[in-house]
């Protein structure tokens, strides 16, 4: 072959490959490979480790009492977003009717508008499609600008969609624990759509978080009116499968956003829910009443639950006690039982470890969960494992976990006062 045609041929490949470059970055092309090649380099990084076989071992410490390297620092606990803001859903005393209402058999809320999730964008769709009902103008590409400007991050709380909600709309919230079926029913048929976070189980994947709207329900159906961001619209989920797993994953949580001149009629349909504290000792109740029921996966939940509820009630120690036994609980599940993916999105256990002064059980958490990952996507874990880094006075690993969690989240606020702390 002379000279002229092998460089015909290396021009020709350059050529080729600008052009497969160029096709791949145009929006179109781009958000329907992105994901098949994200998808295909976890299902490489899992086989090679898989996540299953990994345990969540928290180490009794010995604590110190010295306080000389612990940051003096305020902490802002994700129950604090629990309670309405005065300026926005001001407290109030609801009047609480001792019958309840009689509420139909069937309700369909329309003006829902649905959207299909792109890639790993469930929550910013969710709550998209949440808002849309009361005539915001967005889609998830809005939401997903405030909640997820990084496309690594892996997760939306509920937490930061209240806080969208309250500072990008004219709109209230409230983000309560301890739903139940009976609830949902009567806010739906009094006009309020409803955000849920569950379990989600897909086949040949393992345990994740999920989000749907829930703007309908029907009795003869036995089923929940859904709009699934990732499934369809109007996807329905039965009574059953909601009160008996997926919704307890998830410490029964829910998200309702109204007109603030509705907020009386939120706080009636609520009643002690209304007001946080009575809301959490509610879900205390409810989550020790029905943990002699559970069994396997079910009971881990439910002994997260209870954690987490221990934890938010500000009854730390008894809160780290009983993350100890839910997650010596989780090492007893099968591998296939395990939702080794929990600690993305249920991060209570860093902080309780962390106030009771627990530090390296907080940065043996972080790693475990780190290692199941393949890139850096998990801002709240780099956070707390900074946090803990900080307290035991190894201020530059606390720098840099408090920088990829920035990267992350630009809008992080803890961690930009953890930054300013050290500098």
């Amino acid at each position: 072959m002379n000279r002229r045609k092998i460089y015909l041929l290396l021009i020709s490949g350059v050529i080729m490959a600008l052009f497969c470059i160029g096709l791949y970055l145009l929006p179109p092309v781009h958000s329907r490979i992105v994901w098949r090649l994200a998808s295909l380099q976890t299902k490489i990084h899992y086989f090679l480790n898989p996540p299953d076989q990994v345990s969540f071992s928290p180490v009794q410490e010995e604590i110190s009492l010295a306080t000389e390297s612990r940051p003096q620092i305020s902490i802002i606990t994700p129950s604090a977003t629990f309670a309405p803001t005065e300026t926005t859903t001001p407290i109030i005393s609801p009047t609480i009717t001792l019958t309840p209402t009689a509420i139909p058999a069937s309700v369909k809320l329309t003006g829902v508008v649905h959207e299909y999730q792109s890639f790993n964008n469930c929550g910013p769709a969710s709550l998209s499609i949440l808002l849309s009902y009361w005539g915001w103008e967005g889609d998830q590409r809005t939401t997903k600008a405030f909640l997820r400007p990084n496309e690594d991050d892996a997760n939306v709380m509920p937490e930061e969609m209240l806080a969208f909600v309250e500072q990008q709309t004219q709109l209230s919230g409230i983000l309560r624990t301890g739903g139940n079926l009976d609830l949902i029913k009567r806010l739906i048929a009094a006009g309020f759509p409803v955000l849920i976070e569950m379990g989600h189980h897909p086949p040949k994947d393992w345990w994740m978080g999920h989000y749907v709207v829930v703007n309908g329900y029907d009795d003869a159906w036995s089923a929940l009116i859904t709009q699934d961001p990732l499934i369809m619209a109007d996807f329905p989920i039965p009574y059953h499968d909601l009160n008996t797993r997926w919704w307890r994953d998830f410490n029964f949580v829910y998200l309702v956003v109204f007109p603030p001149e509705r907020v009386h009629e939120v706080a009636s349909i609520l009643a002690d829910d209304y007001d946080p504290l009575l809301n959490l000792q509610r879900t205390l109740q409810k989550t020790e009443a029905e943990l002699p029921l559970l069994t396997e996966r079910d009971l881990f939940f439910g002994l997260l639950n209870q954690a987490e509820t221990l934890h938010r009630l500000g009854r730390n120690d008894e809160a780290a006690t009983a993350f100890d036994q839910a997650f010596a609980h989780y090492n007893t599940l099968d591998e296939e039982q395990r939702p080794w993916r929990v600690l993305w999105y249920r991060v209570d256990a860093y902080q309780a470890y962390y106030t009771t002064g627990r530090y390296q059980t907080v940065i043996d958490l972080v790693n475990t969960t780190l290692s199941m990952l393949n890139k850096r996507s998990l801002e709240e874990s780099h956070y707390w494992r900074g946090m803990a880094y900080e307290a035991l006075g190894e201020f530059d690993k606390a720098r840099f976990d408090y920088e990829i969690a920035l990267q992350l989240r630009p809008t992080y606020h803890e961690v930009l006062d953890a930054l300013s702390r050290l500098n």
